[in-house]
């Protein structure tokens, strides 16, 4: 989750031009079922306005769709993770390999707008942009829910109710839609490993803690998130139910304890605290107006808010309560 946060300084420029930074792609894969979505991702990729320097497919401990994407995209570079499985590793590997002066990241469920890069690089005219996200829409392959809320787009890695509507500072970015410098790579270290998501298992939060060390390592960088840049992605039937829903409000809770031991439960939870004291309850108070006015899942989507809230301070108090001391 990022904060809602706004402030002077980060304005539209003009669209990415000769001078403007090189870019380099990576999108991560590792199952053979989205081989499909995967092409389709590096397509959206290779339409872009503003074209990438390279597009790095990084495949996480799966040889057989290695050697499926360097016979089926002989102009994509197509990499191995080295590090333990998981997207944390495999991010790390598009990065190592990487030759752009910023990296950016697609999920391969994922298909960009044609100026996705371009609406990117904008803010990258200013010297202080560490990084810039996008807006992630997602397409739901079997409909969405009536009573999922829309504060928690996060749950299936899109976009929220409570992130800024116009371009503006953040502390973090939402990995399927977002880029950093290279260079700030090189003095930070990759993402940390034992953190996001491994296979199936809905953990996160590595961008976030990323996005931390690198402020921290630069006092007076800011991540900038740009509405305009758009992706799509996409939401299979299986995420849109509510046991996946509670799953991953619970693995959640675990990331950010994660994170809070990272960083420190000031700068981990700094976002949190804005999104659970005033998104959240306008969510709840909206729901319950809705369902006043004849919408029954107006009732649904507030006890949804609820419910998401309290699983995820349960995965936090959990994991913290089951962390080393020390």
């Amino acid at each position: 989750m990022s904060p809602p946060a706004t402030a002077p300084g980060i304005h539209a420029g003009a669209p990415g031009g000769a001078g403007s930074p090189s870019v380099t792609v990576v999108v991560c894969a590792y199952s053979d079922e989205r081989r499909a979505a995967l092409e389709a991702a590096v397509a959206s990729v290779r339409r872009q306005t503003r074209p990438a320097a390279e597009i790095v497919v990084a495949v996480d401990h799966n040889p057989g769709l290695l050697g499926w994407v360097r016979e089926r995209m002989p102009d994509v570079v197509a990499v191995a993770a080295e590090d333990p499985p998981g997207l944390s590793g495999a991010r790390n590997a598009g990065v190592a390999r990487a030759r752009g002066d910023v990296v950016a990241f697609l999920d391969d469920d994922a298909e960009a707008a044609a100026d996705w890069l371009e609406r990117l690089l904008e803010p990258y005219a200013r010297p202080e942009v560490l990084g810039v996200g996008g807006h992630i829409e997602p397409r739901w392959l079997g409909g969405r829910p009536a009573a999922f809320p829309a504060e928690f787009g996060w749950v299936v890695g899109c976009s929220y109710r409570g992130l800024p509507s116009a371009r503006a500072p953040v502390r973090n970015l939402i990995g399927a839609s977002m880029s950093m410098r290279r260079e700030v790579f090189a003095e930070v270290g990759g993402f940390r490993g034992g953190m996001g998501r491994v296979g199936a298992v809905p953990q996160g939060c590595e961008e976030t803690e990323w996005c931390i060390r690198a402020r921290a390592r630069r006092p007076g960088g800011v991540f900038v998130h740009e509405p305009a840049a758009r992706v799509d992605h996409v939401v299979p039937p299986a995420r849109a139910g509510w046991r996946y829903f509670g799953a991953r409000c619970l693995a959640e809770g675990r990331s950010k304890a994660q994170v809070a031991r990272a960083a420190g439960a000031r700068a981990g939870l700094a976002a949190e605290r804005t999104y659970v004291l005033r998104t959240l309850p306008a969510g709840v108070f909206a729901g319950l107006r809705d369902a006043t006015r004849g919408d029954a899942t107006g009732l649904l989507r507030a006890a949804a808010i609820v419910a998401g809230l309290c699983l995820t301070a349960l995965g936090y108090v959990t994991a913290t309560a089951g962390a080393p001391r020390g």
